[in-house]
């Protein structure tokens, strides 16, 4: 089974995450996608909102009985995603995980916790975002992993690849954010 892991604290999931979910899906070929929500970010300042409600959230806009909504990292206590994926991997042995992310999160992935051993643990697939193309592929993880590169068309054996593998694939894009709806006030924590 090929499983792709959409992490994040969803606060609040949104049409992006639809999109960029259902487009995961076909272009690396996956069976699921889990979304993993965050209890919280640790590159962030403020925490989210709670996590019922993200869940709930998310929940309402992801409905494809594909897509697993899950609370794993609060209910397993790992805080970085390199807990996580070593997790999952014990509890679910044979199953080809990728780490999706946007191309945003590449530009600053050198950043998270034992990035290195993400890379090598599961092959990364990384979406277009508005604004983030180059960044994304100019940033310090792209660089030095160039040659693990898959081009685009090769978006369908991402699973089956050894690691360290990564792909970018380009994707109709939505101009939406969470930080964007947290600002304009359309995401109520207190809802």
């Amino acid at each position: 089974m090929r499983v792709g892991l959409l992490g994040g604290s969803f606060d609040p999931a949104h049409a992006g995450h639809v999109h960029l979910t259902r487009v995961a899906l076909r272009r690396f070929a996956l069976d699921r996608v889990i979304w993993l929500v965050s209890p919280g970010n640790p590159l962030k300042k403020h925490g989210p909102a709670a996590l019922d409600l993200r869940i709930s959230r998310a929940q309402e806009m992801m409905q494809d009985p594909r897509v697993i909504i899950s609370d794993f990292e609060a209910r397993v206590g790992t805080r970085y995603t390199a807990e996580t994926i070593d997790a999952l991997q014990a509890a679910c042995p044979g199953v080809r995980f990728v780490w999706l992310m946007g191309a945003d999160n590449l530009q600053q992935f050198h950043r998270w916790q034992r990035w290195q051993d993400i890379v090598h643990a599961v092959p990364l697939g990384v979406l277009a975002r508005p604004g983030w193309r180059q960044s994304g592929l100019h940033s310090r993880t792209a660089r030095q992993y160039r040659a693990a590169r898959l081009p685009g068309r090769a978006s369908r054996i991402l699973a089956d690849q050894e690691t360290p593998a990564w792909c970018f694939v380009n994707m109709p894009m939505l101009p939406v954010s969470s930080t964007e709806l947290r600002a304009s006030g359309v995401w109520d924590k207190a809802d």
